[in-house]
């Protein structure tokens, strides 16, 4: 087993976001297993995935990426043959329960995606491996190719990278906006519309927050627009960092609030019933980063407050800060029960963070506190 070519390729896909783990990146295990993450579920779980790519040949002149064609050092790359080799040994010494695999697009599209989609069917066909696999789809990569890698993987994803083609066009000048990536991922859900055991755990997307002049409503209208047209429910927001021997080495990262601020935002939008025209943004159309941005509604918005929490709809609840569609839930289904919230402890255990909502709510038709904004 090369172990400088597990450490290359392992190390060149960490910047793929594949779950989202309270804003961070997924955590390297060690040095001694390079390529093995541990990335956190939605439920909590800790799974460790081999994250790999395939190559690092690339064709792309991405701006921000050390595996841009301009970039001069020596290229690794996979067969299919060394990778399930090597994806086999790690899993059946328990060190990864599942495979994240990418790759840099090595000139035609086709066959770097024959390449990894080879992979897949390899260990699925001939080594029965039923685990779960993410599948990275290229730029430009074909209907035929992305329908076979769905037949096979889990999760397929395509980096759409920027909210808007200008953004885009500021960081690569070798792909096209609509045709080599929105277009893809619009046959990706076509293709999930009308065969739904394919890719059963859907697509996902990855947007880099700071790299170009993009704003926040540009960011938050792009994800809107995923959730609504693609089903994409939660878009993976990825703060831009300045890497050596890279064109954009020397550019600014964002202010550390602002993916945490974006991705706050983007809950709003996709589970609570906001619109991106609902969100207070600032002259620049960025998000106030001092506050998240339900407080931030709420604050500039009195005439909704406070809300009678023994008589108010679901979408009314879900509006006031601390409390959110679980625990609104819960509310609901208690008052059912013919349950009434006589104080701020009785709420409280619904789950509502009591701190935040406070100055926002009745109980009883008695104010809980005062706004004072």
């Amino acid at each position: 087993m090369n172990l400088e070519k597990l450490r290359i390729l392992g190390e060149g896909s960490q910047y793929d976001l594949c779950n989202y783990v309270s804003l961070n990146q997924e955590n390297l295990t060690s040095p001694h297993l390079p390529g093995i993450y541990h990335a956190q579920t939605s439920q909590g779980c800790s799974v460790p995935l081999f994250k790999t790519l395939m190559s690092n040949h690339c064709s792309n002149d991405c701006l921000y990426c050390v595996n841009n064609c301009q970039n001069k050092f020596n290229r690794e790359e996979y067969t299919p043959e060394e990778l399930v080799s090597v994806f086999l040994h790690y899993y059946q010494n328990h060190y990864a329960e599942g495979l994240f695999l990418s790759s840099g697009m090595p000139g035609d599209p086709d066959q770097g995606m024959e390449n990894l989609v080879e992979v897949v069917r390899k260990l699925r066909k001939e080594h029965e491996y039923q685990g779960y696999i993410h599948l990275k789809i290229l730029p430009g990569a074909s209907y035929d190719h992305i329908k076979r890698a769905m037949s096979l993987a889990d999760r397929v994803s395509v980096n759409l990278e920027a909210a808007t083609p200008a953004g885009f066009s500021e960081l690569t000048s070798t792909k096209n906006y609509h045709k080599d990536v929105l277009r893809r991922m619009k046959w990706i859900h076509r293709l999930k519309n009308r065969h739904p055991e394919l890719a059963p755990s859907g697509q996902s997307t990855q947007l880099i927050v700071g790299a170009n002049h993009e704003n926040d409503r540009d960011v938050l209208k792009r994800v809107e627009w995923l959730n609504k047209n693609l089903d994409i429910n939660l878009s993976y927001l990825s703060p831009f960092i300045p890497l050596k021997d890279t064109p954009l080495n020397n550019h600014s990262s964002p202010d550390a609030k602002r993916v945490p601020r974006l991705y706050q935002a983007q809950f709003l939008l996709n589970s609570y019933g906001f619109q991106v025209n609902d969100l207070v943004l600032d002259d620049s159309d960025h998000l106030i980063l001092k506050d998240d941005p339900k407080s931030v509604w709420a604050q500039t918005h009195p005439e909704h407050f406070p809300v009678e929490i023994n008589e108010s709809r679901f979408n009314d609840l879900i509006k006031v800060p601390g409390i959110g569609p679980k625990s609104a839930r819960k509310i609901i289904a208690a008052r059912r029960s013919g349950y009434i919230f006589n104080s701020l402890e009785d709420l409280k255990k619904t789950g509502v963070w009591i701190k935040r909502a406070e100055p926002f709510i009745k109980l009883n038709r008695v104010y809980q506190s005062t706004l004072n904004f």
